[in-house]
């Protein structure tokens, strides 16, 4: 062979080829864009609570990233996964170690042969020699191994954003949960007021001859519903601001009374979202790197099925004395060595063993289609919820400004004498219904936003959106 090609086929050889299947992204059939296209047009950003315009979620969500115990979790695990890259790296390079032994011995001198002449029977012997082992990866075992831990590592990384993320939208609803409560009690209020004014009113009347005293029981029983109402709005609302205090790692947390009805809605993604924005979720991201790394396995083990090439060797002094051990040409000891390993016999285990590193492969590919799946459905619901939902809220309102304005008839129609004080009940119940169930309606709307966001991985910028609809085409 000519030199100056002696130092490329090495190269060939030492780099050898790596065994098992190349990663190819498993082929999904889902549809250019979601169903639901009239949603608005609004790009969004990735901290996506700051679009609520509300100081407190801001605070409380930033309190959430950096002190709840879930995230510290996932942190450690990021740190764990990463040092396993850097462990696995390492196995490319050569492991160099230092060795050094000194012993003295006697030899005895009456077995049957003896020391031979001029041999001292008392003996010392020092050694210090470094020595090193170093597999060459013909077969690319190592590459396929580090190829499946920083998979493993990014995997991890990704796992890290789904805490974050189900944090953060857990946190936003928590507290719209919390203020719905606030503007439900406000209400509340208002109609416990009402409905003690109500029943002066008839109690008076009655003292005057002109009511019954079953009007004044009925408005009795009205004023110590709503009181019942209220207590439980305030015990639910204790309740709510408890999860926020875990969520956010503030186990004193008080968060003061607030209104719903104040917060603005968030703009809404641009209609014709393309599904390629699946690509972002986060869990989407996280089973993927574990199917790289399940189909990096296989390569892992069919490479043990070929023989493992080992280099050895040592380089040191040896010497009986310590002042000549290192600087005396005649010390000095050395070893070159080379290895081969090959399973010949193994009953079918090493064949096994890829098999279930296939069987993997395949499960982890079910479950990347899964996740992709699950993301589009998902998204789809966010999608018509938030569309639907949305559309209710005109329905709400008209409903509460109906009931309003029945119960300001009803009232006036008793003081006139023309209905009974019946009546007036039923509309006051109506009323407080209405108002209630629009402020839930609101709740719901604003949850909806919130799971849209956690399903579109977080939000978008308006760059991403045209690249993604770019190469949609």
């Amino acid at each position: 062979m000519n030199a100056r090609k002696l130092p490329l086929a090495c190269a060939f050889l030492l780099a050898g080829c790596a065994v098992g299947p190349d990663y190819e992204r498993p082929a999904m059939e889902l549809p250019a864009a979601y169903p639901e296209r009239d949603v608005g047009a609004a790009a969004l950003r990735s901290d996506w609570w700051k679009l609520y315009n509300d100081p407190k979620l801001n605070e409380l969500v930033a309190s959430a990233l950096e002190r709840n115990t879930d995230i510290r979790l996932a942190v450690a695990r990021i740190e764990e996964a990463d040092a396993n890259l850097r462990a696995a790296n390492a196995a490319f390079l050569p492991e160099i170690d230092l060795g050094a032994n000194a012993n003295r011995t006697r030899s005895s001198t009456t077995t049957v042969l003896p020391a031979p002449a001029g041999v001292p029977v008392v003996r010392n012997d020092v050694r210090l020699a470094l020595s090193t082992a170093f597999e060459l990866d013909f077969w690319g075992r190592l590459r396929r191994s580090a190829e499946s831990v920083r998979a493993q590592m990014l995997a991890t990384r990704y796992a890290g954003d789904v805490v974050a993320l189900t944090l953060q939208g857990l946190t936003a609803q928590a507290y719209f949960a919390l203020r719905s409560l606030d503007a439900q009690i406000i209400v509340t209020r208002e109609t416990m007021a009402t409905r003690e004014d109500a029943l002066a009113y008839v109690r008076t009347r009655a003292k005057g001859g002109v009511a019954s005293e079953l009007e004044v029981a009925q408005a009795e029983g009205a004023r110590a519903d709503i009181a019942t109402q209220l207590k439980d709005l305030e015990r639910q609302r204790a309740l709510a601001e408890h999860q926020l205090a875990a969520l956010t790692g503030r186990l004193d947390l008080v968060v003061a009374i607030g209104d719903l009805r104040t917060l603005p809605m968030p703009p809404l993604p641009p209609s014709g979202l393309p599904s390629g924005l699946l690509e972002r979720r986060p869990d989407i991201q996280q089973a993927e790197q574990q199917l790289v790394s399940a189909n990096a396995q296989i390569g892992v083990a069919k490479a043990a099925m070929f023989p493992t090439i080992s280099l050895t060797g040592f380089a040191g002094g040896e010497s009986a004395n310590l002042s000549t051990l290192v600087g005396d040409r005649g010390s000095g000891i050395w070893s070159i060595g080379f290895g081969l390993n090959l399973p010949l016999f193994d009953a079918g285990r090493y064949r096994a063993l890829t098999d279930a590193a296939i069987a993997r492969a395949h499960q982890a590919v079910a479950s990347y289609q899964k996740a992709v799946e699950t993301g589009f459905r998902e998204v789809a619901d966010a999608l018509v919820t938030v569309r639907l939902t949305a559309s209710s809220e005109e329905d709400y309102r008209a409903s509460v400004a109906a009931a309003r304005r029945a119960l300001r008839l009803s009232r006036m129609r008793y003081e006139a004498g023309y209905s009974p004080f019946l009546e007036v009940l039923d509309a006051q119940r109506t009323a407080n219904t209405s108002e209630l169930a629009a402020l839930r309606n609101r709740q719901s709307l604003l949850a909806a936003t919130v799971d849209l966001m956690k399903a579109l991985g977080g939000g978008w910028s308006a760059e991403q959106l045209s690249l993604k609809q770019d190469s949609a085409r």
